[in-house]
């Protein structure tokens, strides 16, 4: 019984709390009124639309639960809660603090204003601890991108008054993460030496404080996938691959050790080349001539995309706007060689309808749009946009060029878009150089490659050493009345006061151009040159040569100069050639009258696995007076110590033998000959030394005024160097070292053994 009794109270006490339990889940509330504690600065009305209730509506704690979520996913509060009251609801919210202000702590290497950038919050507005942890993180990855990977921003804040905080961003910039080491893993053509001269991440060097591209950079290993990618598909390797790039930290965490893993395979030259057509009127003999490729040559994209680019000029030329070229490519694994077919084929009818460029500030608009031989309206051609894109960033104007089509109003209507991004065009130069006949010589220069945003350059340059002064201020304009004309200013004045000579000059020149392609790598230039030449201060021991030739005249000449350039231009990258025409005549007026004739020739060519460099130059000249007269020393040659090493600026050539200084006169005729070769020493990289060794041979003779003058030396007599030069790359440029020893001379010239050269951009 007792029980019984027992087991029925505990059933109805069961009951009961069962029942208030479901009361408890399904209690609602009508929505009578809204009443807000604890808000400041938010206004009552904001936070009643954040809970999205109306008036008489009958909420459950579900519905308050989510309205007080909605409450704080605003942002604007810390906490919130809501709780009935009164037939109505009472909201209970404390604020978030505002921004007094920000700051940045622990930064030594990198300044504020370079930092603050990147934090978004800012002074007045409300605090979120979500976006000041971005901030921290955008800050952190800027230190990774200049190699401290282990750089740490931790947000603090700092409560004021008036619910304010200051918010400080404590940063820990850890040291500097270098390449410590970069190799290569599966290369056998070419050694890591050269593959890590084309890549653009370097491996830390002796000047490793001051050189920025030897420190580790995550986002220069795809750049340096595809400099790799090119550099050996331009030497036919056409499987090559890029299987894997492998980054190990040291124990300290501030070097690197980068190892790319390449596939190169075989490389492949170029085998049967034919042309076919889907245009029977076409006269395909006509384009085989257009080609510029031969069976044997190494297979190169370039080279390919070259052909194409001709034959489709060619055909656009002939009216055919619409043709295309597809190279169709046949491998033969056998002979290691690709047969390719250029085949004509039709393109679809496509057209131009407008060319929009974005994203330029200062550079106009027509110095981007020249860079392409389409216009609106014309067909649309998928390889002209592309080449036009690399003429656009060939221009060094931007850092960034993103060109890309979409469809236009119609179907057969495409849009050009192209995006740029700006950077710094100017350049202030430093350089110097030292030799043993002059001393030190120091220049100075600035120049700005894109002036005014007209695409024009612009450069004044300042050279002092000893007491010779010369100053130059030139002018381009690359498009001359929207063609592909350049059109040249430039004014010098320079003055000479050599250590050897027994006169002073001071010349004064004033000379416009213009210039034009004539060829695929050749160009031809006129030019006009007006010039004031003074001879003064002659001593009186000086050659009765020169003391007639004291005074000064004017002379107004004109010319041209005609250059082709396989060097830079050429589609092969283990040799080229470079030559260059130039004649002056001078007689339009003034008082000298001459023909002046000068060539040179530079033979340049990698060997070894392209570990070798050699080189050879050839350069000439003559000058020849008219009507009787002569020339002066201000026109005549001196060789240089670039084209003759061992020996004195102006310490070869004719000389007057009877004067007390045994005067050096200089010469109607020179030749030199310049036999070169670069190569590594096998130092460690990092020290950035190579080395090199030459031979010089040249002569300066021949003058026309000798008549009544002690004996003069003007005669053909061979000169003849060897020597060595140290390559080293600093900080403030790359130096060279020369040391040579003069084989063949003359008991008067004036010997130079070493110099050393000096150049830098900043």
């Amino acid at each position: 019984m007792v029980r019984a009794v027992f087991f029925g109270l505990r059933t109805l006490i069961c009951m009961a709390v069962f029942s208030a339990t479901i009361g408890i889940a399904t209690a609602q509330t009508r929505v009578g009124s809204i009443a807000v504690d604890g808000n400041l600065r938010v206004p009552d009305s904001t936070v009643i639309s954040l809970m999205e209730f109306e008036p008489g509506q009958v909420v459950s704690n579900d519905d308050i639960n989510d309205s007080v979520q909605r409450i704080m996913a605003s942002g604007l509060f810390e906490t919130a809660s809501v709780q009935p009251s009164g037939g109505g609801l009472r909201v209970t919210v404390v604020e978030r603090p505002t921004v007094n202000r920000i700051n940045i702590e622990g930064n030594q290497r990198i300044e504020d204003a370079e930092l603050l950038p990147f934090v978004e919050l800012t002074p007045r507005r409300v605090f979120s601890p979500q976006q000041a942890e971005a901030d921290a993180n955008a800050i952190a990855d800027y230190y990774a991108s200049r190699a401290r990977l282990s750089a740490t921003v931790t947000p603090r804040i700092i409560r004021r008054s008036d619910n304010r905080v200051d918010v400080i961003y404590e940063v820990s910039e850890a040291r500097v993460v270098e390449n410590e080491r970069i190799s290569f893993v599966g290369n056998r053509a070419f050694s890591d030496r050269r593959l890590r001269r084309v890549i653009n991440t370097k491996q830390a060097s002796l000047f490793r404080q001051l050189i920025q591209r030897d420190t580790f950079v995550p986002e220069r290993i795809a750049f340096d996938r595809q400099l790799l990618t090119d550099f050996y598909r331009s030497r036919g390797y056409i499987d090559f691959e890029v299987l894997n790039v492998t980054t190990q930290l040291s124990q300290e965490r501030d070097a690197t050790f980068l190892t790319f893993t390449v596939r190169e395979g075989q490389s492949f030259n170029v085998g049967q080349v034919s042309v076919s057509s889907e245009f029977p009127e076409m006269n395909l003999e006509e384009y085989r001539r257009a080609l510029r490729i031969r069976t044997g040559q190494t297979w190169s994209p370039n080279l390919i995309e070259e052909q194409i680019n001709r034959l489709e000029r060619l055909a656009t030329r002939q009216g055919a706007d619409f043709a295309r070229v597809d190279p169709r490519v046949t491998r033969n694994d056998r002979e290691l060689t690709l047969d390719v077919e250029f085949a004509i084929v039709r393109g679809p009818r496509v057209f131009v309808e407008r060319i929009d460029i974005e994203g330029n500030q200062t550079t106009l608009d027509r110095v981007v749009r020249r860079q392409f031989d389409t216009v609106e309206g014309d067909p649309f051609n998928p390889r002209e946009i592309r080449n036009a894109a690399e003429r656009i960033r060939a221009l060094g104007f931007f850092a960034n060029v993103d060109v890309d089509t979409r469809e236009g109003s119609a179907a057969d209507q495409v849009v050009v878009d192209v995006e740029v991004e700006e950077q710094p065009t100017g350049n202030l130069s430093f350089g110097g150089s030292f030799s043993d006949d002059t001393g030190f010589a120091l220049a100075i220069g600035f120049s700005e490659r894109n002036f005014l945003g007209r695409g024009q350059s612009l450069s004044f340059d300042i050279q002092s050493g000893g007491e010779n002064r010369r100053g130059i201020i030139s002018f381009r304009e690359p498009a001359f009345l929207g063609r592909d004309v350049t059109f040249g200013l430039d004014l010098s004045y320079e003055t000479t006061s050599f250590n050897d000579a027994t006169y002073e000059t001071e010349v004064l020149r004033f000379s416009p151009s213009i210039g034009f392609p004539v060829g695929e790598f050749s160009r031809l230039t006129l030019f006009y040159e007006i010039a004031s030449e003074d001879i003064l201060n002659v001593s009186a021991d000086a050659s009765p040569i020169i003391a007639a030739e004291a005074g000064r005249q004017t002379k107004s000449a004109i010319g041209y100069s005609y250059t082709l350039d396989r060097i830079r231009g050429g589609l092969n990258p283990n040799r080229g050639v470079r030559l260059t025409f130039r004649q002056e005549l001078a007689g339009l007026g003034g008082d000298t009258e001459y023909l002046r004739t000068q060539a040179s020739a530079t033979f340049q060519r990698d060997i070894l696995s392209e570990e070798v460099t050699l080189r050879a130059i050839v350069e000439g000249g003559t000058i020849q007076s008219f009507s009787g007269g002569t020339t002066r020393v201000t026109d005549r040659y001196f060789l240089s110590s670039r084209q003759l090493r061992g020996f004195s600026a102006r310490g070869v050539g004719p000389r007057d033998t009877g004067a007390v200084d045994s005067d050096v006169l200089g010469g109607n005729t020179f030749m030199s000959i310049r036999l070169e070769a670069d190569f590594p020493l096998g130092l460690p990289e990092e020290y950035g030394i190579s080395g090199g060794v030459f031979f010089d041979a040249a002569s300066l003779w021949d003058l026309d005024n000798t008549a009544g003058v002690n004996p003069v030396d003007d005669g053909f007599e061979l000169r003849t160097a060897v020597g060595v030069s140290l390559f080293w790359t600093t900080p403030i440029g790359p130096l060279r070292l020369n040391f040579s020893k003069p084989l063949e001379k003359n008991p008067l010239d004036d010997e130079n053994t070493f110099d050393i050269t000096i150049s830098t951009r900043f």
